[in-house]
């Protein structure tokens, strides 16, 4: 294990409505049993800033190109300190995946459509079966459906094989698999959203959705799902000066977590997948975690080992992020 140093490329690869939804969802706790953001605004954040600067400086630049041709790139800068713009921009743009669930002329689909798996750019599907790549588990033996073909990982492979300009792929393309890539990096790296547990008392056509099922009580008393406990050891709602500030922080920020080398230059979807779905098992749905839809107090020993393993997973995510895309972009 060693700290990776900032401003080092890794492994030698050359707004006030969403305040107060999250306000509603803290207010009433058991709404968060519905499909949750990975790590929420904050760790989506953190990733991405710990990303960007381990970019070269050529890739900076392109990034900031693609970006620009997002809508809401203006968004993404106001209010950003002079010559801070482009990082502004990188670092919120993380959250956009999330953000169009929440728009009005974005609208739902389902990845049995016959258009799921295409790639278009900017279109308004909110596309939320791409935040997961669920790999069905049963520890009863339980009978599992057929899985479905569109996920996280058949979409991610899509976007990166789309961002070299040597791909046949369009300029508006590229800033949208761009957009969604910086989100989906991190949605991988969160182990519940690599997973659908079924068991004898949850054995509906979905499972678990990922956690989604299972309740549990923190230490803060709320009672949530354990999908929404995961998506949460960030926190909540952040704007991308609080999410900054907190990966800086010299006592706990997420610059001091340690990242293995070789697992930093690993950059197929599919082995990021497949190690979250073994840390879901192993630690998501370690003791206290039931296998039913009984809420369970939460031990202090499952939380810190929640938050240890968030924090290794998300500083992993940044550095593989940053690799990625100093490949696929120089």
């Amino acid at each position: 294990m060693m700290l990776l140093p900032k401003a080092v490329p890794l492994g030698g690869v050359a707004a006030a409505p969403r305040a107060r939804l999250v306000a509603l969802l803290l207010a009433f706790p058991m709404l968060l049993s519905e499909p949750a953001q990975a790590w929420w605004d904050e760790g989506h954040m953190q990733i991405a800033y710990l990303a960007y600067d381990r970019l070269t400086p050529a890739v900076k630049e392109r990034a900031d190109t693609l970006l620009k041709l997002n809508p809401d790139y203006p968004n993404w800068t106001a209010g950003a300190p002079e010559g801070k713009e482009k990082l502004y921009a990188f670092v919120h743009a993380a959250t956009w995946a999330d953000d169009i669930k929440t728009k009005a002329d974005y609208y739902d689909d389902q990845p049995t459509d016959s258009t799921a798996g295409h790639n278009v750019p900017y279109g308004h599907l909110k596309h939320q079966y791409w935040h997961f790549k669920d790999t069905l588990y049963s520890p009863d033996n339980t009978p599992l459906p057929a899985p479905v073909a569109v996920d996280a990982v058949s979409q991610l492979k899509l976007m990166i094989a789309a961002l070299p300009s040597s791909s046949p792929a369009s300029e508006p393309l590229r800033s949208y698999d761009l957009t969604w890539t910086l989100h989906l990096v991190g949605d991988l790296h969160q182990p519940l959203h690599a997973i659908d547990r079924y068991t004898a008392q949850i054995s509906d056509k979905e499972g678990d959705r990922g956690g989604n099922e299972e309740m549990v009580i923190p230490a803060t008393g709320q009672t949530l799902a354990l999908h929404a406990y995961w998506d949460s050891l960030f926190g909540g709602y952040s704007s991308v000066f609080g999410a900054i500030f907190d990966a800086d922080d010299k006592t706990n920020g997420l610059w001091r977590v340690a990242v293995e080398p070789a697992k930093a230059v690993e950059l197929d979807p599919a082995v990021w997948a497949q190690e979250s779905f073994e840390l879901a098992k192993q630690k998501a749905y370690a003791p206290p975690i039931r296998a039913d839809k009984t809420p369970v107090q939460l031990t202090r020993d499952y939380e810190t080992n929640a938050r240890n393993l968030a924090r290794s997973q998300a500083a992993l995510a940044a550095a593989r992020l940053a690799n990625l895309l100093n490949m696929v972009l120089q």
